[in-house]
């Protein structure tokens, strides 16, 4: 009988039309608008890239030409230099060929003028005239603040050497040694090998947002079990079958259906949106199916009180569901970087914020730990709206029928 009553609830979930719209029409609309708007922002505003650049040497600077020489052989170069004049290097700022031009000069100093002092430091590589750089950007951006740092921290090394050279000629070497040290000694070290894009935690949202929309179909198994809400109800109080075994048919179908949608959910956004989970993919589906239990389970016990109708009690579960979409960031991403800091026990109950955190946790964290403790609260939401839903429509009794 159980398989009978399984059999039946699978098709009743699957050919229901507010299922289709709701779990499988809306979130691909959704990805697909969230791609749109934010697919490429990460790339454009936070990975760096080289930075093309014009440079005008209005006089001739063979040190800073090595530097820069330098730089573009690194592995990871910070500029890519065109060397050219000053007409087509603002040719090129202007159509957007480079992000800023520098422009190459001395300064004009008294040293220049001594002769023993220039061969001195001519003779031992050292500047003997402090370099002028200026910088053109057509806007302000991440690029044109890269490069006047770069500007910026060239002439202060250089002037550094320079007032060396001048004043004690022996030090210079020291100098020069310290100032290559205190380049050295900041390396990269990511905080994860995870995906770096803040942006991606709209689709952790999304993938919550469908499990949580499960809710409705809880709802139907509730409505379904309640002799004062649908005729179905009042047949199924009617016949021998034990009304949990009922009830637990309804629940394992609409367990598999939600899941087949949470599958097709977090699919869609891999092979078609091109979200990027790492190599642990089958750990977010299991996050997402369970994710998917805990909203089933939210909508069986909304469903199991009171005697409002169906509609109504939809209604109320898109009431609690949306406001936990938007406490975990659904509609604006830092509300729930803002609960942790001030209150994030409104974090730890939000069976919303509990799906996002695990898959956040699995994707950015090489420790698995955080993740199998939110996998941990969804079971326990799963048990606590389950049990709680059994009891009161269990308890449940009818006059007539």
């Amino acid at each position: 009988m159980f398989l009978h009553n399984l059999k039946y609830e699978l098709l009743t979930s699957l050919r229901a039309r507010d299922l289709f719209i709701w779990l499988m029409i809306f979130p691909v609309i959704l990805g697909t608008f969230f791609k749109i708007a934010f697919g490429s922002l990460y790339e454009k505003d936070t990975v760096f890239n080289t930075i093309p650049t014009a440079i005008v040497e209005e006089e001739k600077n063979d040190t800073f030409r090595d530097v820069v020489k330098s730089i573009e052989e690194a592995d990871e170069p910070l500029l890519s230099a065109t060397w050219t004049d000053r007409d087509t290097a603002m040719k090129m700022l202007k159509e957007g060929d480079v992000k800023g031009v520098i422009f190459v000069s001395s300064e004009s100093t008294d040293e220049q003028g001594d002769e023993s002092f220039s061969s001195f430091a001519g003779a031992f590589g050292f500047p003997t005239a402090t370099t002028k750089l200026s910088l053109s950007v057509a806007s302000n951006s991440t690029e044109s603040t890269i490069l006047k740092k770069f500007i910026e921290n060239y002439m202060v090394r250089e002037r550094a050497i320079f007032d060396a050279a001048k004043n004690n000629p022996a030090d210079v070497q020291g100098v020069v040694d310290a100032l290559s040290k205190e380049s050295a000694i900041t390396t990269e070290m990511p905080l994860t090998d995870g995906n770096h894009d803040p942006f991606t935690t709209y689709f952790y949202n999304l993938i919550a947002m469908v499990a949580l929309f499960g809710s409705i179909t809880g709802l139907h198994i509730a409505v379904a079990n309640q002799a004062n809400l649908s005729p179905l109800g009042a047949r199924r109080c009617c016949t021998p079958t034990p009304k949990f075994k009922t009830m637990l048919a309804g629940l394992t179908g609409s367990y598999i259906a939600q899941a087949l949608c949470v599958v097709i959910c977090i699919t869609f956004e891999v092979l078609v949106l091109g979200v990027d989970y790492g190599d642990r993919l089958l750990f977010v589906y299991l996050a997402g199916v369970l994710g998917g239990m805990v909203g089933v389970s939210m909508g069986f016990f909304i469903g199991s009180i009171g005697s409002l109708s169906l509609n109504a009690k939809v209604g109320i579960s898109m009431a609690v569901t949306m406001p936990c979409c938007f406490l975990s960031g659904l509609m604006m991403g830092d509300i729930k970087y803002i609960l942790e800091q001030n209150a994030p026990i409104i974090n730890d109950l939000n069976p919303v914020a509990i799906v996002c955190d695990s898959i956040y946790y699995l994707t950015v964290d090489a420790d698995m730990s955080r993740y199998w403790m939110k996998l941990l609260s969804m079971g326990g939401l799963i048990v606590v709206f389950v049990a709680l839903g059994v009891m009161v429509t269990r308890r449940k009794q009818y006059a007539s029928i």
